[in-house]
């Protein structure tokens, strides 16, 4: 399933498309999955200050971006999760995302269906703006403005 465009910068627009490979299966719609807690803390889609983000795309064009934390950001559908989907594909414990001076990295929190980048299966990596996560069913993508 092909997602539609959304801007990610000024002037920039790119859908959120999954690599194809490993793990590639039909999608959600992202937005749907959010908490209502973590909704509210969501932007515009296009973030007028420089920092690091994580965009969540929904139907049609609409897209939010959620600013990451200094620190580390527990990605899941448990209720502990800072980042919380509520997607079955989607582990209570999934994923990590440990923001810090020198980049952001995101580690595997040993997920069922895996945790993958740019079509990729990780353990861990550093990420780079512009890169697709894939957490079971749910895609989002990584932007540094």
């Amino acid at each position: 399933m092909s997602l539609p465009q959304a801007p990610i910068g000024p002037g920039l627009e790119q859908p959120i498309t999954p690599a194809s490979g490993e793990g590639a299966t039909e999608r959600v719609d992202a937005i749907a999955c959010l908490d209502e807690r973590v909704r509210h803390q969501a932007l515009p889609a296009r973030p007028d200050q420089s920092g690091r983000y994580i965009e969540v795309q929904g139907p049609g064009r609409q897209a939010l971006v959620l600013p990451l934390d200094d620190g580390v950001t527990h990605i899941g559908r448990g209720l502990h999760a800072d980042l919380r989907l509520d997607e079955n594909s989607v582990s209570r414990r999934h994923a990590i995302l440990v923001n810090r001076q020198a980049g952001v990295r995101l580690l595997d929190d040993r997920s069922s269906n895996g945790t993958y980048v740019n079509g990729r299966r990780i353990t861990q990596t550093e990420l780079r703006s512009g890169d697709i996560l894939v957490l079971g069913r749910v895609v989002l993508r990584y932007l540094d403005v």
